[in-house]
Parts: C-alpha cells; structure tokens; sequence
C-alpha cells in the first residue's frame, strides 16, 4: 500500500547494529527506505549494513554527544541528501539494587538513553523542518510505564524518553514532525539475554507474565517502525505504543 510506500525516505536509526534497532532498521529498509545506521562497534556496523543493502551506510559516532548527535544529521545530509526518518533507538543497562549505583552510572544511563535522544531529535530539527516535516521514533520500554527493582536509573531514563516525545510532539507539530515512542516488552537481545544471567527467574516471570507466552523478537518491532515512519501515521503524534505481547494489558 502507498500509506506505508517508504521508497525514496532516509531513516537514521541509532543502535540499528543489533536488538531492537536492527529489527526496526529491517522494516524501514523493506519498505524502501534507505537506512543510516548508528553505532560504535565498525564490525556489527559493517554486518548490518550488509544485511539491509538498499544503499544503507554506517556511521561511527557517540550520540550521547552534542558533537555526535550533529555529526549524524551532518553524515546522513552529505551521503544521502535527506532526513526523513530519526529512531532514537541507541541505549544501554546496568543492573543492580538502587543503593547500589554510582553517580558515575547514573549520569552514564540517562545520558545514553535519554539525553541522547533529545540531542539527535535537536540535530534533526532543523533538517526535518526546512523538508517540510519528517519521523521522529523514540525507543522507550515497557519501565517508561512499570518500575523494576534492579533499574532504576534505566527506568527513570526510559520515562523520560515517554515525556520527552510528548513535549517534542507537541513543540514541532505545526513544523509537519510527528513524534512517537514505542515501548518494548521482553524482547530477546544480546541485552536481555545478560538479564537472564543477572536476575534469578526472570525467563520464567517473563513468559508467564506475557499474554503471548513468549518472549518478543527484535523482528516483532519492524512493523510499527514502518507505520510510525510512514504516511499512515501522519495524524499520529505524542503516543506511546507498547510492543509488549500484551503484558501491560493484564497488569
């Protein structure tokens, strides 16, 4: 359908090397767009970018940054010309009970889950705006709704990115920029798989606390990054729309 026709749009997606970024990355290049791929580590980088062909590139760069969020906007208009699509996907975890944490980790988390999308979301602004509008897809969890004992800085973070889109939805609308969030549930990625090994029980609470009785998949996000990125969600702005299996539909 042409509601979901991506031919001819540039979708950067940060952390689109692995997990949930890539299987987002999987659904915007199906669609025809072509993907700009966001991480630090050149030999996963390299692998995704084979995977996804359609012109994709890579680039290097800490999006936690004010200097590699503009580094980004700054590659992907000199490669490929355009922005029209931004995930803010690029994020990370450390576990452990709240007394535990250092100021250091704490600064460490927000900083590379929630200011980084804001600064990439400020890089491509200007760029989307003088376009005539463009996607903005930030990447919560399903802790943007639920505490969990053994995240909290996590937690605080991906709240934050639910909040953060809701104040950008409503500041860049009349600029024809629509911003959403997806929230994930349990999704089987190299980070999940570390939890597994971290928090005793928790394959087990998983998938009996989800209605599909699964874990999800990283694929699982491909098609709401393909409806968020598209002309079909151009009414769409400021929501947050869990990915979870139904798990925050029976909590």
């Amino acid at each position: 359908m042409s509601l979901f026709d991506l031919t001819g749009k540039v979708a950067v997606v940060t952390g689109g090397n692995g997990g949930i970024g890539l299987g987002m990355a999987r659904g915007l290049a199906q669609g025809g767009a072509r993907v700009v791929v966001v991480g630090r580590d050149r030999a996963k980088n390299s692998g995704a970018v084979a995977e996804l062909g359609g012109g994709a590139i890579a680039i290097e760069a800490d999006v936690a940054t004010e200097a590699g969020a503009a580094s980004v906007v700054k590659a992907a208009m000199e490669h490929c010309g355009r922005l029209d699509i931004l995930v803010n996907n690029a994020g990370t975890n450390i576990r452990k009970a709240p007394e535990d944490y250092s100021l250091e980790e704490w600064r460490f988390l927000i900083d590379a889950n929630l200011t980084s999308a804001f600064l990439c979301a400020k890089a491509a602004h200007a760029v989307m705006k003088a376009a005539g509008g463009g996607k903005i897809i930030n990447v919560g969890s399903m802790t943007s709704l639920f505490g969990a004992a053994f995240a909290a800085p996590y937690g605080a973070s991906k709240g934050g990115v639910m909040q953060l889109t809701q104040s950008l939805a409503i500041a860049w609308a009349a600029d024809g920029i629509q911003v959403n969030c997806v929230l994930p549930g349990w999704i089987d990625t190299d980070l999940t798989k570390q939890a597994r090994k971290d928090v005793s029980g928790l394959n087990d609470n998983v998938v009996k606390g989800t209605p599909a009785g699964r874990w999800g998949l990283p694929n699982d996000l491909s098609g709401v990054a393909v409806f968020l990125a598209s002309a079909a969600s151009d009414f769409v702005t400021g929501t947050s729309i869990p990915v979870d299996g139904g798990y925050a539909a029976q909590i």
